[in-house]
């Protein structure tokens, strides 16, 4: 047993699917973990290629650790989720990293990632 608990990791990847070319692209990014869902901040906004091909297709692998799994992303659009992806985000990042964290948790795009479901004995 042992090892670190998947809300504990620095950071996660995500594999989109290029909106042009198919081809997996694959970000290596900051989150936080609520209930079934990882959020992440896209600094870049809707500008960010990895937004943009989750406009065009949802479904994202997302790497936690050593699990993988297919997800569907989304543009945080709900004022209440919005508030807590961000404040999740920076409260996670504020003592781990030197600078200041609050223009991006004012300014960044919240994306949500929806975990699978994962049930016992299946």
């Amino acid at each position: 047993m042992g090892g670190v608990e998947p809300a504990d990791l620095d950071y996660c990847h995500v594999t989109t699917t290029g909106r042009r070319t198919g081809s997996p692209h694959t970000i290596e990014i900051w989150f936080a973990l609520h209930a079934d869902t990882v959020y992440l901040l896209s600094g870049g906004g809707e500008a960010s290629d990895w937004v943009k091909n989750i406009r065009v297709d949802p479904t994202v692998g997302l790497r936690l650790g050593d699990r993988d799994m297919i997800c569907r992303a989304r543009i945080v659009e709900d004022e209440k989720e919005d508030a807590l992806a961000r404040r999740l985000l920076v409260e996670k990042y504020a003592l781990r990293y030197a600078d200041d964290l609050e223009e991006w948790g004012r300014t960044a795009l919240p994306v949500a990632i929806e975990l699978p479901s994962t049930r016992e004995g299946d």
